[in-house]
């Protein structure tokens, strides 16, 4: 294996992947963003973008594998996975403690696939990236699944028979933030991209054999251009037919400025009645599609909205439908159960302590239909 660089100083890790990423490592390629410019996410705001030297992650691969056979080999004789057992099977004083840690993290979780950092890997040369991917392969030959994020405005650029080799080498899914296929708020969002782009960049994916995940974001256009943003979206959507849909909602960055300082006519924040309103223009417009749409995540309003089209648009679409028909009563019970994590889907009203668990915390926080929008606006924040 070649010799790493001289900045090389151990094992990274960066700081996000997506929520169906949970269980697995983290191999890190690129640092940061190279566009770094979206009005709606502030995660690398203030970091440089660079590449890691390939040399670099061959070696974070390299010891990862060790730590791996090491917790393997010392699991049976210490009844689970020991780090120090892992340690001394090694016969090091001075581990390099985070590739170990990834190590013993991933073994707990199963280690059946591999997630490929930070933002946009795919930018780097095609070659390199079918190095690295043969590398995991070969000291992992049993993972089931490497993925990676992408922009794409980055996989619009990169020739089929590339793409066809990544995918050989054992890319197997990118996941790419649409956010909008409105070329109007993409604009007004700094994404740096329009629907002609995402819809050539998604069929490039999917022609050259790897999975898809879009990603799209529920009340990013405000009221301004709640509808635009739902049918532009999926008509995009409709154009791609991606292996999955997945939605995260739009909550204010910690920094407002960041995102307003791009609408100059104004932007006004929907609340939960206006985003199922929304949820339910963009589900009926979505036609001629085999995707799995998944709501996974704790910004959205329906976390057990999980279903595959079109077998099951009808109840899917009729999600939203029901929340609006609620008592205005029931919708603001349902809207804090949600937020506080007790509530996944609108069947969890039914469930009389977890109901009376969130009535008992609305007349302590005396929360009411006055200041709900303030209440939820403040608890969203808090997850971003």
């Amino acid at each position: 294996m070649p010799e790493v660089s001289a900045n090389y100083t151990g094992f990274e890790q960066g700081p996000i992947r997506p929520p169906s990423e949970a269980g697995s490592l983290l191999i890190r390629v690129t640092r940061n963003c190279p566009w770094n410019r979206c009005g709606f996410c502030d995660v690398y705001k203030d970091e440089k973008f660079s590449l890691r030297p390939v040399e670099d992650v061959l070696e974070d691969i390299a010891r990862v594998r060790r730590y791996v056979e090491a917790l393997r080999e010392t699991a049976k004789e210490n009844r689970g996975l020991s780090p120090d057992a892992a340690r001394r099977y090694l016969g090091g004083d001075a581990p390099d403690r985070a590739a170990l840690g990834a190590a013993r993290h991933w073994l707990a979780a199963g280690a059946e696939s591999v997630f490929i950092q930070d933002a946009n890997s795919l930018i780097i040369k095609p070659e390199r990236l079918v190095t690295i991917l043969c590398a995991l392969r070969e000291s992992f030959p049993w993972i089931k699944r490497i993925t990676s994020y992408a922009r794409s405005h980055t996989v619009a650029r990169i020739a089929l028979n590339d793409l066809q080799a990544m995918h050989e080498a054992g890319l197997s899914r990118l996941h790419i933030g649409m956010e909008s296929g409105s070329d109007r708020l993409l604009a007004l969002v700094q994404k740096g991209v329009s629907q002609e782009e995402h819809v050539r960049a998604g069929r490039l994916v999917k022609e050259a054999g790897i999975e898809l995940s879009e990603y799209i974001m529920p009340g990013l256009g405000g009221r301004e251009l709640s509808r635009e943003h739902a049918v532009e979206s999926a008509a995009a959507l409709s154009a791609i037919n991606p292996d999955f849909i997945r939605l995260r909602t739009f909550a204010m960055p910690a920094d407002p400025e960041l995102f307003l300082r791009h609408w100059p006519q104004g932007f006004t924040l929907l609340n939960d009645e206006e985003i199922a309103e929304e949820m339910d223009l963009f589900l009926s417009a979505l036609t001629g599609i085999t995707s799995h749409l998944k709501s996974d995540h704790i910004l959205n309003l329906f976390e057990d909205m999980d279903g595959i089209f079109p077998q099951d648009k009808e109840c899917l679409a009729a999600m939203p439908k029901n929340f609006l028909a609620l008592p205005e009563e029931d919708r603001l019970l349902y809207r804090v159960g949600r937020r506080l994590g007790l509530f996944a889907g609108l069947g969890d009203l039914g469930d009389t302590a977890k109901a009376r668990r969130v009535r008992d915390y609305c007349r302590e926080m005396d929360i009411n239909a006055a200041n709900i929008d303030y209440f939820i606006g403040e608890i969203m924040r808090r997850f971003i």
